[in-house]
């Protein structure tokens, strides 16, 4: 089944790269339940190690190839892509099996003469592998772009921003598998019940360092097999996107907003803190992602959550000053999410963070006008950029003296390397925090 595995993998990489499709969605398309889970484990760390490394893998291939990168047929880099990655980071692959398989595949996706040329290279690299395995470029910067695979301006960026030592660290980071995070859902039960239940199952589960609604899971397979799931006793979430909900803190009884809702993980987790009593506007531009609320609301067992199709960079008059919390989780450029979504890296460009900032200062000034007096109006991204994160919330704050910032360091009980609680915001890094790349900050409508 292993060849049929790098088939598998081979497909998911070309849909990427040809589509713009996300990883998970692409890989959970077509792992099905005739594959095996030793395939099934193959087949995922192909395509993410692909995808993680793929900048250098590049440079290895411009060192040996003939062809340029740019003139090579799409299947055929791909395929290479995937025999180089196992010859170069996959220890238990033999060198020999990763040059057959990749050569099979040119059979079948190539041509005579594709096949030739990809056993020529992978071979090459076989025999000088330790040479390829140095990266013989002085720049600093265009280092470590190679290295740890980032685009170059992005490093360029981070360099700027945080330093070289935090960039390296960062880069690092992004190129490391998350272990799953699951919100307990403490309508049905509670963290500690959750996690005897799982670790009786043979589950390793640890607490969150911040969310207190959070467990790590650190051998997730089949979890969501398990009755627990079934029963909605969790929904998988990252730590740091349950910080809104612990952030916001609604009353029960609240009327909520959540403008960009999709697939519910947030609006959910806010009817738990309300105890299902009130009322969430769920809303989404897509038919889909509506199905996607409700079906999530209905499994963990929330009555409170209205999901309906709306834009939110549209003003709705009929519910001006009458929320008291409204939730704005806003389009961004997916940095902070990288170590789970690495094509992130490759498919966007630098331009969309100015073009993404800008639409987040509209959907801001749409979201305002919601807010009842005294009311919150909470805003966060799962990217790490400044022009997205503190310099949207800074522009509208002088545009909006009526909203202050909030003081927030009551919201989590373990403030360790969060140093802005008092200010209004967290900013989170995956080197720092252990979590995804996240920011919230919290305003009160003052008058």
């Amino acid at each position: 089944m292993a060849s049929n595995a790098r088939e598998l993998a081979f497909k998911i990489l070309v849909d990427i790269n040809k589509e713009r499709a996300y990883s998970n969605i692409e890989i959970n398309k077509l792992l099905v339940d005739k594959i095996d889970s030793r395939d099934q484990g193959l087949i995922r760390e192909i395509v993410y190690g692909v995808l993680e490394n793929r900048l250098y893998i590049d440079h290895v291939i411009a060192q040996v190839s003939k062809i340029r990168l740019n003139r090579i047929h799409f299947n055929i880099l791909e395929i290479l892509r995937i025999g180089i990655y196992q010859i170069m980071f996959m220890d238990k692959i033999p060198d020999r099996a990763a040059v057959d398989e990749s050569v099979k595949l040119a059979t079948k996706y190539g041509h005579k003469g594709t096949v030739g040329y990809v056993n020529g290279v992978l071979r090459n690299i076989v025999r000088r592998k330790e040479t390829f395995e140095q990266i013989n470029v002085k720049d600093q910067i265009e280092y470590i772009s190679i290295k740890y695979s980032h685009p170059l301006y992005l490093v360029k960026r981070w360099v700027h921003e945080f330093g070289l030592q935090f960039t390296i660290d960062l880069c690092k980071a992004n190129n490391q598998r998350p272990a799953l995070n699951i919100r307990v859902n403490t309508l049905k039960t509670s963290r500690d019940r959750l996690k005897k239940k799982l670790e009786d199952k043979g589950f390793l589960c640890v607490v969150g360092n911040y969310a207190n609604d959070c467990l790590i899971i650190e051998n997730p397979q089949t979890i969501t097999e398990t009755e627990e799931y079934k029963e909605g006793l969790f929904f998988i979430q990252d730590e740091s996107s349950m910080l809104v909900a612990q952030i916001m803190d609604p009353d029960e009884g609240s009327t909520i907003l959540d403008l960009c809702a999709a697939p519910g993980g947030k609006s959910t987790h806010l009817a738990q803190k309300m105890n299902n009593k009130g009322q969430i506007l769920s809303r989404d531009i897509h038919q889909h992602k509506i199905k996607l609320i409700n079906n999530n609301a209905k499994r963990l067992g929330i009555e409170i959550i209205r999901a309906s199709i709306f834009d939110a960079l549209k003003r709705d008059k009929e519910l001006l000053k009458k929320v008291d919390y409204c939730l704005l989780d806003a389009p961004c450029s997916g940095f902070g999410i990288i170590r789970r979504k690495p094509e992130i890296k490759w498919n966007r460009k630098e331009k969309d963070i100015k073009e993404l900032s800008k639409l987040q200062e509209k959907m801001l000034d749409v979201a305002k006008d919601y807010i009842k007096v005294g009311g919150s109006l909470i805003y966060s991204t799962c990217t790490i950029e400044k022009e997205e994160n503190m310099e949207v919330i800074n522009k509208f704050l002088k545009n909006n003296p009526h909203f202050s910032l909030a003081n927030i360091s009551d919201k989590i009980e373990n403030k360790e390397n969060l140093e802005t609680l008092d200010k209004g915001y967290i900013q989170l890094y995956p080197n720092i925090h252990g979590t995804d790349g996240f920011f919230i900050a919290k305003m009160i409508r003052e008058r």
